[in-house]
């Protein structure tokens, strides 16, 4: 059986204090599924890149381009932070996301 990748895009810009921790946190996550994913870091420089990119906030990871935590795109884009209610998405909370998209065998990742 051929297996799509899924694909993952992490948006992010450099002043925010929490994209390092979440990108580490991806990192550990993705461990052992690099064969089955396809991954953009894009970097989010200004409210043009924040208005084409819909961006939710610094950090913000998209799978298949849906937000990880299903948050939709804002009407307004801006350069900003974003705020996890429960904290920085862990990299078993992220890992289970990314597992919940491949079908049928998902235990065997």
């Amino acid at each position: 059986m051929v297996r799509q990748k899924i694909n993952l895009e992490f948006q992010y810009f450099e002043d925010c204090p929490n994209y390092q921790i979440m990108m580490n946190n991806l990192k550990e996550a993705i461990t052992g599924l690099e064969d089955f994913i396809d991954i953009n870091f894009r970097l989010i420089q200004n409210k043009n890149d924040a208005i084409k990119y819909k961006f939710r906030g610094s950090p913000t990871l998209l799978i298949n381009n849906e937000d990880i935590m299903g948050m939709e795109p804002p009407e307004y884009p801006t350069l900003s932070c974003r705020f996890y209610t429960n904290g920085i998405p862990s990299p078993e909370y992220i890992r289970e996301k990314i597992v919940a998209m491949f079908s049928d065998d998902r235990d065997s990742y």
